[in-house]
């Protein structure tokens, strides 16, 4: 018998970092190697998004998850036992054919993903390695751009600022740790700062802090502040990113700020966010237009893509054909890669691939709700992706993926190489 056959699949209800119901599986191939791993779950998400199957009952306000693990026990488990794990895009294809649906809404992205990323773990410690080996052979040296949010907003801190993360890049970092080191001193510098104004609400659902902001603007100026306050040069050591979500507050083409009691249009959003481009050292800018908006989202792309990452997560959802149609359209140049948009490993490497093939970057990306699952911090290293977005710089579910890095990045001593500002192409943070 083929060692990596698969000899059972074990579904469990365990949870998440909100304290919410979520599936993990457990792998166990014919020579007793065994994978596990969680899917995580997101607050704001695109509606072309791959659905992570929930319970229609009074548990947990209708978001338990008991159906999907008895998919993954009974008809998942029946159909891939005996089915080699080793062939990763054969599994999955059985995985969406059992399914049977575009969406993954009969068995559930959650049973799914689960399934699928825990096969590929079993393999790796079937052959001894870890999985970004597996996944990338002996090539995979590259460690990512951390992106790392620093302040909270939109849906994951009670839409107190309309723009959902502020966070960090360190393109003058050399290593994967110093960027690390690195923003750990300009969160700890930005913390002191809302506490010293009595602006600091807590921390927001991925560990970035909680503020309260007059305007949008003025997280930006104070982001700008804590980078200094750390003692290094915004644009140059330290740049910003930013997810604007703009799906979460805009509608029809039209943008409503909340916090700062103005409605724009998508010229006017624009208009906005470039004067925003032009003021900060802003390298990064994900979402800047709301999924329905592919007219927008190419006109500003054609407006500042020569000089920002421009990333498309509602609007592109992980999903390959989209990608080709936003590069036809001229719309966005990288793409966010969330395996849970899609709900198999393989779906998720087809975006990153077809990325490739029209010249777009990519980012992989956690979910606001997340585990200690750390797979996202293999696929990058794997894929060779070159950026990482995982939240902030606290929070256990958050810090275990940066040390997974961290633990790679020195196991690979003098092979590891350090994607830094290179991660952005030509879209660089400006000098």
């Amino acid at each position: 018998m083929n060692p990596r056959t698969i000899r059972s699949i074990h579904g469990r209800r365990v949870w998440d970092s909100r304290g919410r119901p979520t599936v993990e599986a457990e792998v166990t191939l014919a020579d007793g190697s065994v994978g596990v791993s969680i899917t995580p779950a997101g607050a704001s998400r695109g509606t072309r998004e791959a659905i992570e199957l929930r319970d229609a009952t009074l548990s947990f306000g209708g978001l338990d998850v008991l159906t999907a693990v008895g998919h993954v026990n009974g008809e998942i488990a029946q159909a891939l036992r005996g089915c080699s794990a080793e062939e990763q895009a054969e599994l999955d294809r059985r995985l969406i054919d059992l399914d049977g649906t575009p969406t993954k809404r009969r068995l559930g992205a959650n049973a799914t993903l689960a399934v699928s990323m825990a096969a590929a773990h079993a393999v790796a410690a079937s052959h001894h390695v870890p999985l970004y080996r597996l996944l990338g052979g002996e090539g995979a040296t590259l460690l990512p751009m951390p992106q790392i949010q620093i302040f909270g907003g939109g849906a994951h801190a009670g839409r107190r600022v309309d723009i959902q993360d502020f966070m960090v890049v360190c393109p003058g970092a050399r290593t994967f740790a110093q960027a690390l080191e690195w923003t750990a001193e300009v969160y700890r510098s930005a913390g002191l700062l809302m506490q010293a104004r009595g602006s600091l609400a807590g921390v927001a659902d991925e560990g970035g802090w909680w503020p309260a902001f007059d305007t949008n603007e003025q997280a930006l100026e104070t982001l700008v502040e804590s980078i200094e306050r750390s003692g290094f040069v915004p644009g140059e050591q330290v740049a910003i990113a930013l997810d604007v979500a703009a799906s979460e507050f805009g509608r029809d083409g039209h943008y409503t700020l909340g916090l700062d009691a103005r409605t724009l249009d998508s010229d006017g959003l624009i208009e906005l966010l470039v004067r925003w481009i032009d003021r900060y050292p802003i390298a990064s800018i994900e979402d800047p237009l709301a999924e329905d908006d592919a007219a927008g989202f190419a006109r500003f792309t054609q407006a500042v893509g020569a000089r920002v990452q421009v990333v498309g997560d509602d609007f592109l959802v992980s999903h390959a054909p989209l990608i080709h149609e936003a590069a036809a359209l001229g719309a966005a140049n990288t793409v966010l890669l969330k395996p849970n948009q899609r709900g198999t490993l393989t779906e998720t490497l087809e975006a990153w691939r077809a990325a490739q093939a029209v010249g777009y970057g990519a980012i992989v990306s956690a979910r606001s709700g997340e585990t200690e699952d750390t797979t996202i911090v293999h696929l990058a290293i794997g894929w060779q992706v070159g950026q990482l977005k995982v939240g902030s710089f606290a929070r256990g579910e958050r810090m275990a993926k940066w040390n997974e890095a961290v633990r790679i990045e020195e196991r690979l001593g003098e092979r590891a190489r350090f994607a830094g500002a290179a991660a952005f192409g030509r879209n660089s943070p400006r000098r």
